[in-house]
């Protein structure tokens, strides 16, 4: 990949099974071996895809979280990011002392990169986790750089926002996505308009890795994608229903070449910074982890 921006990136559609913490990652292994043996670099998995979403107690969700990064889910897939030569984005329940986070973990063939904490929660995960103390956080990596956002934090395009104007190349979202009321039939998941309308307005990539299957009486929409920089899907909307392997091939420079929209605009630069805050009053500095 030298002197290439381009990079073929995987989001991983599966039906997690609740509480089967060694199954799901081995399944997960498999899928992304297959991903790998369609040149995949960039792998993104679903939000909690080791345990399960649907937690009953904070007891319960305690017992299967993990510390990050020496559990033993976070170890199995660095072990395939080496093997395989891959970056691997993917979520899990993370303890940290007393403490839960729903995170998502970034490795690669070196080990661990880094790990993001869900910063919106959603329904009931506001009864077992803590909201997200990492902040928006940009990792760099030998393919690029990477941020990460969790099924919820779709809804807030500031975090979008925040990690383009880090100098993100692709966003990766592990998610749990759940049926919208008074969605039309045929008509595109809302969480698959807000994506497009994320990656448009940021001129950058977004991979999005759902879900499918029924757990506990949740039914959860699949329809993962993968976004290019100028807002329109590279590959998918995947089944609602079934699980895949969803591969495109993204030019992870693009978004920067092509943020220029005419002689006039730009999206980062448009911005009426004498209105708000250039980093909407975060003290995110400019840089990368």
């Amino acid at each position: 990949m030298a002197g290439s921006s381009s990079v073929r990136v995987a989001c991983i559609q599966m039906e997690p099974r609740f509480g089967a913490t060694a199954a799901n990652v081995a399944h997960s292994i498999a899928l992304i071996e297959q991903a790998a043996d369609q040149g995949a670099n960039l792998v993104v998995l679903p939000e909690l895809c080791n345990t399960g979403y649907m937690f009953e107690t904070r007891a319960e969700a305690f017992s299967l979280a993990e510390p990050v990064p020496e559990g033993p889910s976070t170890k199995a897939w660095a072990d395939v990011a080496a093997r395989r030569n891959l970056i691997i984005v993917a979520g899990l329940a993370e303890r940290d002392g007393d403490v839960l986070y729903n995170s998502a973990i970034v490795v690669g063939p070196g080990g661990a990169i880094g790990t993001y904490r869900k910063n919106h929660l959603w329904g009931a995960e506001n009864l077992f986790f803590e909201p997200g103390n990492s902040g928006a956080p940009v990792f760099q990596t030998e393919i690029g750089r990477i941020g990460v956002a969790i099924c919820y934090d779709g809804w807030f395009p500031e975090l979008y926002r925040l990690q383009a104007l880090q100098g993100a190349d692709i966003v990766c979202v592990p998610t749990n996505w759940v049926p919208i009321p008074g969605q039309a039939e045929g008509r595109e998941a809302m969480a698959n308009i807000l994506a497009m309308a994320a990656a448009h307005t940021n001129s950058l990539a977004i991979a999005c890795a759902d879900r499918i299957g029924t757990e506990r009486g949740q039914l959860f929409i699949g329809q993962s994608l993968i976004i290019a920089h100028t807002g329109w899907p590279a590959a998918g909307p995947a089944s609602p229903t079934d699980e895949t392997v969803l591969v495109a091939e993204i030019d992870l420079g693009a978004g920067r070449r092509d943020r220029n929209w005419n002689a006039f605009n730009q999206p980062l630069r448009d911005r009426r910074t004498d209105l708000y805050a250039e980093m909407l009053g975060s003290d995110i500095r400019r840089g990368w982890y």
